[in-house]
Formats: structure tokens, C-alpha cells, sequence
């Protein structure tokens, strides 16, 4: 660490009661890490400099080092002082380049001067102040939590999106907006593994996670009363459709059998009664789940989880963004991305003219985008089938984004292949057709002679 002492500025001031030494430091705002720091030492006294030193104290205040030193018997530069006034006014200054994590903490400033009224007599000052480095996010991502996944035809499903902000100190506010404005969440606190939205990745950051928020927010979903009728209606309904093979149940019966999740039939449309169906209208519920994880290097990793019911027709192309706001930031840092739906896959064979006993690769190269959309997201899982038949292998199906069939035989002409390409907003298939070549390397037949006889060899692909 470099550091660099400004000369010292000696102001006059009117004469004061003799024999005293008044230290001060500026106090210093946030600084951003790369910065460079003056560090700023005042003292008032009327007796002449001896020496100043500052000193750089650790984290538990046991030690402290010594970073730079002034001591005027081998300096000149308080011989500045003019001989009429008595009362003086130094300033001391160091200065920090290019601050880093390691020179977060307390700086001192120790002042001795000799007496005026007993210049053998030393009087001592110092003063403290608090140097705090902000370091601002270095990353920051969104990624779908279980992906890839399938696409659901008949069961809602709960889609949950998690922003991961690395690097930051202290640790950022992180928030989702869609299409540009913000979402009203609920927070929900992880208690266990059951958790409708806990995965395997999550329960990495349970042991070592800080600080949950368990507020309960009361959204305008809360409040509207018509949302809350629809929803007790729809139940009413549903209860009916369920019990009319079933004699009605008395309150106590029905108290027993709260309990036995069992006893009861579901319709298969509902998947949950955290996420009902009827949730999936134009004003969804979303959850929102919240972690931060210390780093070695001192500072805090955020992982952020947004989940609601997902519903393809109005999700679809729907712009989702993560934000931070962080005092390093002249402006918030973002990650966004499109919910969006396969369509069009644009499938390539190679070789482009197969021939008998070559290696065919057919492979999804890409989709057909909407204007709002640079990619399919979430990642979509693909499968391959053969129209009418088995894969060369004997398998039914193949899962991954490439089909490779090696050394394809004759039989394989013209078959029809089928690639399905999913994700949670939707599913769609597109099909190829594989034409196979003669190879004039390999003939189906030639004539030997064999001790003077002919022997016909016939040569056959399975």
C-alpha cells in the first residue's frame, strides 16, 4: 500500500490557553473498491511538532501498522510557522491509491508535541476514523430452476426463476420486475426440503444462509374481495363435483377428515393448494425467496427465487427481469429474459448426402423467434423418435439435443424421423426424413474364384 503526505498547511488563529493539543480526522462516506482515499488528520495546539504517526488498525483492534511517519526534528517543513502567533493549526494528510478489500478498517492519527509552557513535557492526541470499502456486484445471471422440463397439457405447473448476484459488499437489494414493472411479491420462508420450491442446488445454501425475510406483504390480490369470492366459489364447486357420489359429511366428519389428504379427491387439473388453478388468471400470486451467503473474500452472494403458477398463453414472450440496486452503482444492474415457447426447430443432417455405412448426425440448430425474443428460454429437452419403427440402437427414444446413427444401413431409407422439442410454455414436433445412398465402396455382391470354382459372396446391413 502507497501512500503519499501532503505538506502541512499551518493556518494562524488567535491565541488560546497554553499548554493544550486538540486532534480531529475527517470522517470519510462509503468508498468503492479501485477508489483512491485521503485520509485527513486536523490539530490545533500552541506547542511545537514533534511527531505524527498513523497507524492502520486490524479487525480485532489487538494490533495496529504503522503506515507512515512525520517526525520534525528531521523535517524542515514546520519551520513554516511564523514567529507572531502562538496558536496554530496543522493538517496532516495520507493517501490511499486504488483502495482495496484488505485496507477496509479503522485509521489513527497519533499527534505529540512539546509544551509551550514546559518544553520538556510531550502532550499526546489521537483521533480515529472508520474507512468502509464497497465492492459492487460482479455478476449477476437468471437461470429457470429445474431445467429442462416438460410441457404440461392438462396440470398447471409452478415455474420458479433464480437470479444469482455475486461479489457484492454489502449485500444488494435484489427485486424482479415483468415487462418493466414491478412485481408485488410474497415472501416465503424455506422451513424444510418439502418445500414447493426447494431444490437440490437451494439446499446447498440452506446450512449457510444469513438472513431469511418472513414479513407477510399484503398484495391487492389480499385485498380484492371478487378474487377472494371467485376463488371460494370455484372450491364450492369442486367440493360439490367431488361428494355427489357421497353422502354428505356432518362439521365433525369433516374436521376428522381434514387431516388425511387421502380421503379426499383432487381434480387432476389442480396440482397444489399452495398454487391452485384458478391462481393462473390475468393477476397471478408470485413468491418470492431470498438468500445470502457469505465469501471468503468478504463479500456476500444473493440468490433470489421468483415462483408462481404458470400459465403458456399469457407467460408466453413475457420479458422478466432481475435487478439490483447497490450503493456502488450509479444505476441499477440487471439480468433479464423472455419466456418463450419452441417453435420452428431448424433441424441439419450431416453428412448431407448419407451413404451406406456412413455416421448420420441430425441435430437442432435453432427455433423460429418471436421479435422480442434472442433465444428459447428455459432451455427446452428434446426427444427423437423414429415414425413407425424402433432407433437404429432398439431404443424407442433418445433424449438430447442430437441424434447420431452410426453406420446406417440400407433399411434406413427413407425413414422418417421425429424430433419433439419442450419446455414448460409449450411443445412442438418437426419432422425429417433420412435418405440413404449407395456406397460404391461396399457392393452388394462380387465374384471371387476359389480354386479355379466361382463362389458368389453376398454382403447384407442389419
Amino acid at each position: 500500500m502507497s501512500m503519499k503526505a501532503s505538506d502541512y498547511v499551518i493556518i494562524t488563529a488567535p491565541p488560546l490557553c497554553a499548554g493544550y493539543l486538540m486532534v480531529s480526522m475527517e470522517p470519510l462516506p462509503p468508498v468503492v473498491m479501485g477508489d483512491t482515499v485521503t485520509l485527513k488528520c486536523n490539530f490545533r495546539t500552541d506547542g511545537e511538532l514533534r511527531e505524527i504517526a498513523w497507524f492502520q488498525v486490524d479487525e480485532g483492534g489487538n494490533t495496529k501498522q504503522k503506515i507512515f511517519t512525520y517526525d520534525a526534528a528531521f523535517n524542515s517543513s514546520h519551520a513554516h510557522r511564523e514567529d507572531t502567533p502562538e496558536q496554530l493549526v496543522y493538517h496532516s494528510t495520507v493517501r490511499l491509491p486504488e483502495v482495496q478489500m484488505e485496507d477496509n478498517g479503522l485509521y489513527e492519527c497519533h499527534v505529540s508535541v512539546y509544551d509551550g509552557g514546559s518544553p520538556d513535557l510531550l502532550l499526546l492526541g489521537s483521533d480515529s476514523t472508520a474507512l468502509t470499502i464497497i465492492v459492487p456486484p460482479r455478476s449477476i445471471s437468471v437461470e429457470a430452476a429445474n431445467s429442462p422440463a416438460p410441457f404440461s397439457r392438462y396440470e398447471a405447473q409452478n415455474f420458479t426463476l433464480v437470479c444469482m448476484v455475486s461479489g457484492a459488499k454489502p449485500a444488494p437489494v435484489v427485486y424482479f420486475k415483468r415487462d418493466g414493472e414491478l412485481i408485488d411479491v410474497l415472501p416465503t420462508v424455506q422451513s424444510s426440503s418439502k418445500t414447493s420450491v426447494a431444490s437440490s442446488s437451494e439446499q446447498k445454501w440452506a446450512p449457510n444462509q444469513t438472513e431469511q425475510w418472513s414479513l407477510r406483504v399484503h398484495t391487492k390480490w389480499d385485498l380484492d374481495d371478487t378474487k377472494l369470492q371467485r376463488s371460494q366459489s370455484l372450491l364450492d364447486q369442486e367440493g360439490k363435483l367431488a361428494g355427489q357420489d357421497s353422502p354428505e359429511l356432518t362439521e365433525e366428519e369433516e374436521t376428522d377428515s381434514e387431516p388425511e389428504p387421502t380421503t379426499e379427491v383432487i381434480p387432476e387439473t389442480v396440482v397444489s393448494r399452495e398454487f391452485p388453478r384458478w391462481v393462473q388468471s390475468t393477476d397471478p400470486l408470485y413468491y418470492f425467496q431470498h438468500w445470502q451467503q457469505a465469501t471468503g473474500d468478504g463479500t456476500t452472494d444473493v440468490k433470489a427465487m421468483l415462483t408462481w403458477s404458470l400459465n403458456p398463453q399469457l407467460d408466453n414472450e413475457a420479458l422478466f427481469s432481475c435487478e439490483v440496486k447497490h450503493p456502488a452503482l450509479s444505476m441499477p444492474m440487471q439480468a433479464e429474459v423472455t419466456l418463450t415457447a419452441p417453435r420452428g426447430p431448424k433441424l441439419t443432417v450431416t453428412p448431407t448426402e448419407a451413404k451406406v455405412g456412413d455416421t448420420v448426425r441430425i441435430a437442432v440448430r435453432g427455433f423460429q423467434l418471436g421479435p422480442s425474443a434472442t433465444e428459447v428460454f428455459p432451455e427446452p429437452m428434446f426427444t427423437w423418435t423414429r415414425v413407425g419403427g424402433l432407433l437404429l440402437d432398439g431404443r424407442e427414444k433418445h433424449e438430447g439435443r442430437e441424434l447420431v446413427l452410426e453406420r446406417v444401413p440400407a433399411e434406413l431409407n427413407g425413414s422418417m424421423f421425429r424430433c419433439t422439442a419442450q419446455n414448460p410454455l409449450g411443445s412442438t414436433d418437426t419432422h425429417t426424413r433420412l435418405i440413404v445412398f449407395e456406397n460404391p465402396k461396399l457392393k452388394k455382391g462380387k465374384e471371387n474364384f476359389i480354386g479355379g470354382s466361382l463362389a458368389n459372396v453376398d454382403f447384407s446391413f442389419h
